[in-house]
């Protein structure tokens, strides 16, 4: 029988860990370090399996004024598409109810003005026209 080594003969929790192992009972190659002092590897982005959702930008402008003149522009992302189309109030505040009532009643806050003030600009028409027919009628009773 051969004699046993100096490795075998010692009790299983006294065995010394070489310098030149890892802790695990391995060698570790000379150029490792240990893990402690390792570099943080970068995180490697996970491709996704989801469908990406393309978004198209549309903005829309709707201007008015008091005299009852309604516009639109539409720009798609920095190009104008459109640029001052006339729009009637009537589609203007259709398309306010179908959007959002908070945006109707506010669209149909200017409608109401731009109507009150055509509505007072025909009273003073009115006025007027009478007093022009008024004037011709004198006219012709002198001639």
């Amino acid at each position: 029988m051969t004699a046993p080594t100096a490795e075998a003969a010692s009790a299983p929790g006294d065995e010394e860990v070489p310098a030149s192992t890892n802790g695990q009972g391995t060698e570790a190659p000379a150029d490792e370090t240990p893990a402690a002092e390792e570099k943080p590897k970068k995180a490697t982005r996970a491709k996704s399996t989801a469908k990406k959702t393309r978004t198209v930008e549309l903005t829309l402008t709707v201007t008015g004024s008091l005299d009852g003149a309604w516009q639109a522009d539409l720009m798609h992302g920095s190009t104008r598409v459109v640029q001052g189309l006339t729009i009637p109030a009537t589609a203007v505040a259709k398309a306010a109810q179908e959007l959002h009532p908070d945006i109707a009643e506010k669209i149909e806050e200017v409608i109401t003005a731009a109507r009150e003030q055509h509505e007072s600009r025909l009273r003073e028409l009115q006025e007027e026209m009478a007093k022009v027919k008024q004037a011709l009628a004198d006219l012709g009773e002198e001639a």
